[in-house]
């Protein structure tokens, strides 16, 4: 097998049902990349495009897919990043590296979650304080024509 040093980009409004060997396939619509592994096994390789997975990287000319592409459900156990097209290889990691791994990313997303919760909350108390009679908006309106 030989392995791909570089891939080229296409944007797409759905993945297509059969990956071209060398291509990165992105869709912006539904956030997602896809690819064939860049080792030469023929597996497809998806990446969702989230804040909490995987994000791209236009410059113009080139894309990035960044975090790496760990592979560790597949036979081959490829590692790699996408830079500006380019596949740049990583050594290959144990299970122990793999698992901690998984643990960084389960622990990253909930963070992630955590403080979206929280700020949503602090939004909807904030409103809620807003429009309670007297509360927020109304009183400073109320004070402000109160002075006049």
């Amino acid at each position: 097998m030989t392995r791909d040093t570089r891939l080229s980009h296409e944007f797409v409004d759905y993945i297509p049902d059969k990956l071209q060997r060398g291509k990165l396939y992105l869709s912006i619509e539904y956030g997602t990349a896809a690819h064939k592994c860049c080792c030469g096994c023929g597996n497809d390789v998806i990446t969702p495009i989230t804040p909490t997975d995987w994000w791209v990287t236009l410059d113009g000319e080139t894309v990035s897919l960044e975090p790496s592409i760990g592979n560790w459900n597949f036979d081959c156990q490829s590692h790699y990043w996408i830079v500006r097209n380019r596949v740049k290889w990583a050594p290959r990691w144990s299970r122990a590296q793999v698992d901690a791994g998984r643990a960084r990313d389960r622990a990253e997303k909930e963070r992630y979650f955590e403080g979206r919760a929280a700020a949503t909350t602090d939004t909807v108390d904030q409103v809620d304080r807003q429009a309670e009679p007297g509360g927020g908006f109304g009183r400073r309106l109320a004070k402000g024509l109160s002075r006049r």
